[in-house]
């Protein structure tokens, strides 16, 4: 698992039906104290989180684990956010995010 920002959204004219009713997003790795890029860019599927552009977002990077959250074993997906970050604590400092 990793923090990131949300970047932007993906569209796509297909896709496989298990990804019909979910968003694809862009996220992009941060240091949640420092919110400095510790990546590139890449694509994660939202299912029920609400997040959008510019939300810091906990996100899965296994497929296993991120077909487990989606409870479909044969959804062609490796990265999913899980939840939306509301403040890190680490080391005695705290970053809170609106």
């Amino acid at each position: 698992m990793f923090v990131a920002e949300v970047v932007g959204n993906v569209w796509g004219t297909r896709k496989h039906c298990s990804l019909c009713d979910k968003r694809l997003l862009l996220v992009r790795p941060i240091d949640p104290l420092t919110e400095e890029r510790t990546g590139d860019a890449i694509m994660a599927v939202e299912y029920g989180t609400g997040a959008g552009p510019g939300s810091i977002v906990l996100v899965m990077d296994e497929g296993g684990s991120a077909r487990s959250v989606l409870h479909d074993d044969k959804a062609p997906i490796r990265t999913v956010i899980v939840g939306i970050v509301d403040s890190v604590v680490s080391g005695g400092k705290v970053k809170k995010y609106d």
